[in-house]
C-alpha cells in the first residue's frame, strides 16, 4: 500500500496540533513589555512543543521517505502517534498556565515519554513490514538516540519531586539530541 496519504494525513494533524496550540495563545490588554511577563512560562512552554512538534515532524517526514510501503499495522501505530501528539497541546497549556507545576511538567513528560514510545512503535512497525534487510532498517541499526531518549523520559518523569525545573531541563536536553533530523537518514 502507498504511503502517501499516511504522510498527508500526519502532516494534516500535525498543521491542526501547531494551530491548536498557538490559539491557546493568549494576548495581553495592555502594550508594555511588563504585561508579557505573566505570560512567560506559557510563551516558554509553547516554544518547547513547538519544537518537539517540529522534530516529531522532521523526523516522520525522513523515516517515511526511506520508507517504500506500509500496511494497516503501520497505519494504526502512526495513528498511536499522532494520538499521543495530539496530547501536546493539553500539557503544554496545562504547565505554562500553571507556572510549571510539579503535576503539570510531570503529565507533560508522560505525554512525551509516551510519543517517544509511539515512534518507537511505527518503527518497528515500519521495519517488520518491509523486512530486516530494509532501507530503514539499516539506517536505524541499534536506534541509541531512541532509546536513549525513553531512558532521560523515564528519568526526567519522576525527577519533579526534586524539582519541575530539573525535568524541564531533561525534555530540553532530548530536544537539542534530536534537533538535528538523524544524518544517517538524511544522507540515504
Amino acid at each position: 500500500m502507498s504511503k502517501g496519504r499516511l504522510e498527508a494525513f500526519s502532516d494534516g494533524v500535525l498543521a491542526i496540533i501547531i494551530t491548536i496550540m498557538v490559539l491557546e495563545l493568549r494576548v495581553p490588554h495592555d502594550t508594555t513589555f511588563a504585561a508579557l511577563s505573566p505570560l512567560l512560562p506559557v510563551l516558554l512552554s509553547y516554544a518547547l512543543s513547538f519544537i518537539y512538534l517540529g522534530i516529531y515532524w522532521n523526523n516522520h517526514h525522513h523515516m517515511l521517505h526511506a520508507t517504500q510501503h506500509i500496511d494497516g499495522s503501520v497505519m494504526w501505530a502512526n495513528l498511536h502517534l499522532l494520538f499521543w501528539l495530539s496530547l501536546v497541546p493539553f500539557v503544554t497549556g496545562w504547565a505554562g498556565e500553571n507556572h510549571f507545576a510539579m503535576l503539570p511538567v510531570a503529565m507533560y513528560g508522560v505525554v512525551l515519554l509516551m510519543a517517544a514510545v509511539a515512534y518507537t512503535i511505527l518503527q518497528w512497525r515500519i521495519i517488520a513490514h518491509e523486512g530486516g534487510e530494509s532501507l530503514l532498517a539499516h539506517l536505524v541499526g541499534r536506534d541509541r538516540k531512541g532509546k536513549g531518549s525513553v531512558l532521560i523520559y523515564i528519568v526526567s518523569i519522576p525527577s519533579v519531586l526534586l524539582s519541575p525545573w530539573i525535568a524541564v531541563a531533561l525534555y530540553i536536553v532530548v530536544a537539542l539530541i534530536w534537533l538535528v533530523p538523524d544524518r544517517r537518514i538524511e544522507r540515504a
